[in-house]
């Protein structure tokens, strides 16, 4: 090969290798890889039309950590703040659990209740007790599942929901000591019945949501 040609061989093939270079220096600055929920952000570098990111950079980034298992490189990533946050702040699994629980007592209670009354059946202590103390030891229940916000708020309106439902039934059992009579229609448009059958459907849309939301039902 001649001298001259060497030359433009040589030449020609550094200028190859620069553009080269510059192209993936080009291509690892205008493309960067983020995780949603994570901030920071870590270079892409493109070989043969795919997109690559360096394993420990992805870790960092993530949060999370590196293990090896014979040929096995695993990587474990921690919960996202942002999904942390949100976790606190719906309910928990426990707290919906026994929140379901107590509003499915308080509904056998009211529909004994409202069925005794239309078939004109006493509404005596011992009955309505044994559904009082079912709620009662329920709404402990509750009160102990009860650890994010939304928990401890909605424990409040069930809460109410108890006490409106206890006071109700009370006042029928008062009545039927005292030998007042009790019309089959005395439930029909009761304000503290309206109430409770209200918060009973607002609680349930809170449960269906997962999301404590205050309409003012339950007050």
């Amino acid at each position: 090969m001649q001298p001259k040609q060497l030359l433009i061989w040589i030449t020609s093939f550094f200028f190859l290798c620069f553009s080269a270079l510059a192209l993936t220096h080009a291509a690892q600055q205008s493309r960067t890889f983020t995780v949603t929920g994570h901030s920071g952000e870590i270079p892409v570098t493109e070989i043969g039309g795919r997109s690559y990111v360096e394993i420990e950079a992805l870790t960092r980034l993530a949060n999370g950590s590196l293990s090896f298992r014979g040929s096995q490189i695993v990587l474990t990533l921690a919960p996202s703040n942002a999904n942390t946050t949100i976790a606190a702040q719906g309910f928990t699994k426990e707290f919906l659990r026994a929140g379901i629980e107590q509003m499915s007592v308080i509904r056998e209670w009211r529909s004994t209740l409202i069925s005794a009354v239309q078939r004109g059946f006493p509404i005596t202590d011992d009955w309505m007790t044994s559904f009082s103390d079912r709620a009662l030891h329920n709404l402990r229940l509750v009160s102990l599942a009860a650890s994010t916000e939304s928990d401890k708020n909605a424990f409040q309106l069930l809460t109410n929901e108890f006490n409106n439902m206890k006071q109700l039934s009370d006042r029928f059992v008062e009545a039927n000591k005292s030998r007042t009579y009790i019309r089959t229609d005395a439930l029909e448009n009761d304000p503290i019945d309206r109430r409770i059958l209200n918060c009973g459907h607002s609680l349930a849309a809170m449960a269906a949501n997962g999301q404590f939301v205050d309409d003012g039902s339950c007050q």
